[in-house]
């Protein structure tokens, strides 16, 4: 399926989202008979009406006997509806007026676990990409707000679940940590790969990620000669991670390679001013990169979800057109070809 189609995909559902109407709640129902309602909503999975229910029983019956629970499933009903802001927003005012409350507990948990899921996307249900080398800033709120959690009502019992989800968090946090040290580390950018390999370690103790933050060490002080750091590093390396695959028969193979020799220009600018190999007419190092991305991932989607013809062979993708493509066409992704 080529780019233009999955944003027609993308338009339709949003146009079809946008033009729902509004819907209008009776306002001859009883505090109650919205109660019950929006139970009932719940339980359908109507979460939009439930919304609407629960909003108009908080703003009729503000201070009834559902109101405080009304506040609290109106998190949830945001939160099913994939509405993460308008949860998260309903979660802290809940907080702020009830913070004596006994199930205050639950508004930490749901506004933590909306930011756990506010990353998880349309493309990241049905593409295989990497986690770990996206944006990490809802992973790191998800488990900022794990950890309040945690620590004000340990004995919550959502606090197993929240403790579960910050070890995946951690884990993610510094694997995207080692993803951008092995960015500095190919642009030769040694400091500041080496202060990433150190922040890791330092950390991010008992995550996986470790073992990768202390081989970004040891090769950042060898690229610039400081031996006796580099050993340090290495000789913890070989202790603690024997078996890291930067290692082989005890020695460490360092993940760049020599060749890659660029000028002093391209070293301080991170590699954004390339000195030795030109772009071709028209073309952009982050357009090249937007490209290498989206073949990756395409590349990665496994066999049996690409279209396959009557015999169950799948179908080749066209040639490419040998033809330059004019600024116009890149910016709208090739819409108005």
């Amino acid at each position: 399926m080529q780019v233009r189609h999955l944003l027609l995909i993308a338009i339709l559902a949003l146009t079809a989202a946008c033009s729902s109407t509004k819907e209008v709640v009776d306002d001859n129902l009883s505090e109650v008979e919205l109660y019950q309602q929006a139970q009932a909503d719940l339980d359908n999975h109507s979460y939009t009406s439930a919304t609407a229910k629960l909003k108009a029983l908080e703003s009729r019956y503000p201070f009834g006997r559902y109101a405080d629970q009304a506040q609290l499933e109106l998190i949830y009903a945001y939160y099913k509806n994939s509405e993460p802001e308008a949860a998260k927003s309903a979660a802290e005012r809940f907080i702020r007026l009830h913070p004596q409350h006994p199930n205050v507990d639950y508004a930490y948990y749901l506004k933590g676990l909306t930011s756990f899921d506010q990353d998880v996307g349309l493309l990241a249900r049905f593409l295989p990409l990497d986690m770990t080398k996206r944006d990490p800033g809802a992973a790191r709120d998800s488990y900022n707000e794990f950890a309040q959690l945690t620590s004000r009502f340990p004995n919550s019992r959502y606090a197993p679940d929240a403790k579960q989800r910050m070890i995946y968090l951690r884990n993610l946090l510094a694997a995207y940590e080692i993803h951008v040290a092995d960015y500095y580390l190919t642009r030769q950018a040694y400091v500041a790969a080496a202060n990433r390999g150190r922040y890791v370690v330092e950390n991010f103790q008992e995550t996986p990620s470790v073992g990768d933050g202390l081989a970004v060490m040891v090769e950042s002080y060898q690229r610039m000669h400081l031996d006796e750091l580099a050993n340090t590093s290495l000789e913890v390396l070989k202790d603690n991670y024997p078996n890291h695959p930067s290692l082989v028969d005890g020695q460490f193979v360092p993940q760049v390679s020599d060749s890659d020799n660029r000028s002093w220009l391209s070293k301080a600018t991170l590699g954004m001013i390339e000195s030795s190999t030109p772009l071709p007419p028209g073309e952009t190092r982050a357009n090249l990169d937007i490209k290498k991305q989206y073949q990756d991932a395409k590349d990665a989607i496994p066999a049996d979800l690409k279209p396959k013809d009557a015999d169950g062979n799948v179908i080749p993708e066209p040639e490419p057109e040998d033809k330059s493509r004019s600024w116009f066409s890149y910016m709208t992704l090739g819409l108005f070809d």
